[in-house]
């Protein structure tokens, strides 16, 4: 067979690319050209570098033995969908796909826009508390394909502003009544709730969970307003029955109010009128409105393969990920289960019972939040050093049918959801304490490792999100993350609430420093364990302060926590800063031993980011 030969052109323009050491190289900028010769004195487009790469590969006559790298020149990649990596960018063992900064050059994806033309409000605007005269400065709110579009986050600088919100961050109110038959509640009369609240959003905390409903009625009755919601969450919230808000004598469900301008009264504040095109904002001292952004991108990057042609051997190195959008509660409301995967369907069942499980009263339907990061049927892809900030839902979503993945030195901080979600929660169409053990078995994530990350700042409005979050995955390893200050739980291990055989077994959580958990919510661990996990290990971890909230209606937590169903797990050698854990309804077969303060110290010093990552300690607060 005669051998196969390029156009001489496209040979030329692909062999520009090379370096002289024989390693290939396409360079993409964010003013890159479409034309160019993809050369870092003549970079393209990162859709046009990509294609060239794929095209490299395509036509190539030999079996590559070097990496092929995309190299990013430093800027902002203003993204107007997600950046796509397909089947056609896989390179192999030897040859993988790498994208990479030149020189070391920041290199941002962002999903958001600009917010300027900023100026002082010196007109009473209707609504406006009269307090916030001359302190807040409007913008007009941009437009996105021509068209507006509603913002639940804003950026300014590195700080994200508060949702115009009662009382004000940092504070709760309780509810007077729940009235699960009529759909409605009663909270106490404030002053100054007034003006147009046909935008107006109910936050209600619900033990390991809050829930984010759309009013739809506020009408006042005397001392206390009489509050309903719109559909679906409405039927959701008040059928579900668990997490459901506590209402006894002693302790009555907390809740915010947000999103009005009547409530926009402090400084860090602000509201989109979607009515007026109008944005508002109180800003905080120093701060330089020429930096506000707000978010329109869910997804950044979306790594999709399939189980028959997954992506294979991409390597994603340096890069950082900004600024992404979460639309659900706008259209839907937000009503979660646990670990922010939010409910479509919700009820309880008299009498109780189902084949798997005599006992089940819980039916629930789920699906996962998005992730600024998405990685679908992708096998030996890599996340390293890489960034994931100011984002709105998730940071990294690695989801289904994923083998070896590893995510080593990567920063997951300022996010509003949980860091990294991993593998199936038995989201979509699939009752979710159903077991799972799916006929394919390509569909189970596993050799999944997590290693030497800073998870910081996590769960930050979906209060009930995790630091890492793992569903149904095996023979994964998560080890060595410095993981503080969250508002629930560090790492949950597990799903489906059931002792019976699933996909889930041969997992590692071993030497990671957790610290600082449980600032809002309850019934949380530095580690949660679900389900039966045959041959997983929890061990030589350092679970250290956790913080109990005013508003949590009993002190229920742990450091560590085998919850319902967990079988055949062994956690031992673990340091924790008290004696305190919750084993709930195990199964059989648990080991747990040598856990505690008394564990040596070489454990307790051991856990935690180790060298050459321990400089990412240095982006924490300077009180850390």
């Amino acid at each position: 067979m005669m051998p196969r030969l390029l156009p001489m052109t496209l040979l030329s323009g692909l062999l520009a690319a090379a370096n002289p050491a024989g390693a290939v190289e396409f360079h993409a900028a964010p003013d890159g050209s479409r034309t160019g010769e993809g050369t870092a004195a003549d970079p393209l487009t990162l859709m046009d570098a990509q294609r060239k790469a794929r095209e490299f590969r395509r036509l190539s006559e030999e079996v590559l033995d070097e990496p092929v790298k995309i190299v990013l020149h430093g800027g902002r990649y203003a993204l107007d969908q997600p950046w796509y990596v397909r089947p056609e960018d896989s390179g192999s063992e030897a040859s993988p796909t790498v994208f990479e900064p030149a020189g070391g050059e920041p290199v941002v994806f962002c999903g958001g826009v600009a917010v300027d033309g900023w100026s002082q409000l010196r007109e009473p605007v209707p609504g406006l508390p009269e307090a916030a005269l001359g302190k807040v400065f409007v913008a007009d709110a941009p437009f996105v394909g021509g068209r507006p579009r509603e913002f639940r986050q804003l950026w300014v600088g590195d700080a994200k502003a508060v949702r115009a919100r009662t009382p004000n961050a940092g504070e709760l109110d309780r509810v007077l009544t729940w009235n699960v038959d009529e759909e409605v509640t009663t909270i106490p009369a404030r002053e100054g709730i007034d003006g147009d609240l046909r935008a107006l959003e109910f936050v209600i905390y619900q033990q390991w969970e809050i829930a984010v409903l759309r009013v739809s009625e506020f009408e006042p009755e005397g001392d206390h307003f009489r509050v309903r919601f719109h559909q679906p969450e409405s039927r959701i919230q008040f059928e579900h029955p668990w997490p459901a808000p506590i209402m006894t004598d002693e302790h009555r469900a907390p809740y915010y109010l947000q999103n009005a301008l009547c409530l926009l009264d402090s400084p860090g504040e602000w509201f989109h009128d979607q009515v007026a095109h109008k944005i508002y904002y109180w800003p905080r001292e120093g701060e330089d409105l020429g930096t506000a952004v707000v978010p329109v991108q869910e997804t950044l990057l979306d790594v999709a393969g399939t189980l028959d042609r997954p992506v294979e051997h991409v390597h994603f190195k340096g890069l950082h990920f900004k600024h992404t959008a979460w639309m659900r509660p706008a259209l839907f409301g937000h009503v979660p289960h646990q670990a922010g995967m939010q409910m479509t369907e919700a009820y309880k069942m008299l009498p109780p019972g189902t084949p798997e499980k005599a006992a089940l009263e819980n039916q629930a339907w789920v699906e996962r939040p998005p992730g600024a990061a998405r990685v679908w049927a992708g096998h030996d892809i890599r996340f390293e050093r890489c960034r994931f900030e100011h984002l709105a839902s998730a940071g990294l979503d690695a989801e289904h049918g994923l083998r070896r993945l590893e995510v080593e030195g990567c920063v997951f901080r300022d996010i509003a959801g949980s860091g990294l979600q991993l593998g199936r929660f038995q989201d979509g169409g699939i009752e979710t304490h159903m077991p799972y053990q799916p006929a394919d078995d390509r569909e189970v994530s596993a050799g999944l490792r997590i290693a030497n990350n800073l998870i910081h700042d996590c769960a930050n409005e979906d209060w009930g999100c995790i630091g890492i979050a793992a569903g149904y995955v095996r023979e994964s390893l998560i080890e060595h993350n410095h993981i503080d200050d969250l508002p629930y739980s560090g790492i949950s291990l597990g799903w489906g609430w059931t002792r019976l055989t699933t996909a889930q077994r041969d997992n590692r959580v071993r030497a990671n420093r957790i610290t600082r958990i449980g600032r809002i919510l309850y019934d949380c661990a530095g580690v949660y364990h679900l389900s039966a996990s045959p041959g997983t290990w929890i061990t030589e971890n350092h679970v250290g302060e956790v913080i109990m909230s005013p508003w949590i209606a009993r002190p229920h937590w742990g450091h560590l926590y085998l919850d319902e169903g967990s079988s055949y797990v062994t956690v031992k050698d673990n340091w924790t800063a008290t004696e305190k854990k919750i084993l709930n309804n195990n199964g059989p077969a648990n080991t747990y031993e040598n856990n505690g303060p008394h564990v040596s110290e070489e454990i307790r010093d051991g856990a935690g980011l180790q060298e050459p990552f321990r400089d990412l300690l240095e982006l924490l607060p300077e009180s850390d």
